[in-house]
């Protein structure tokens, strides 16, 4: 059964840097292309971040500079380093993953498969 389990998410200080993680179960992680999603309160989701099966990443102009998508292949995790942190970034945070090739990596269309989400706050 495929499983996106994310942690990592809680209260940090402006300014402050926060890592989340995503652990990958029943899919193989070396053929897929995973992503970040956020969404606050009345807002809609958005793509954050992805990387491909190939470690090629994409950012949305929002995060670009402050953010580093990244994978570790042996642990099976995906990870998204946030640093100088607003309060703007404040939302639930999704990883999700499907088979490479996506024709638009920060599309959440393109992700077949979701976690159930980890809340940042920033204050």
């Amino acid at each position: 059964d495929v499983q996106l389990v994310e942690s990592g998410g809680g209260s940090v200080q402006a300014g402050g840097s926060l890592t989340l993680s995503c652990v990958y179960s029943g899919y193989n992680y070396n053929e897929s292309c995973m992503g970040w999603f956020r969404q606050a309160p009345g807002k809609e989701r958005e793509g954050v971040a992805a990387i491909d099966s190939d470690g090629s990443s994409s950012y949305a102009d929002s995060v670009k500079g402050r953010f580093t998508i990244s994978k570790d292949t042996v642990k099976n995790t995906l990870y998204l380093q946030m640093n100088s942190l607003k309060d703007e970034d404040t939302a639930m945070y999704y990883c999700a993953a499907n088979y490479c090739p996506l024709v638009g990596p920060l599309m959440d269309y393109e992700y077949h498969n979701w976690g159930q989400g980890t809340q940042v706050t920033v204050s």
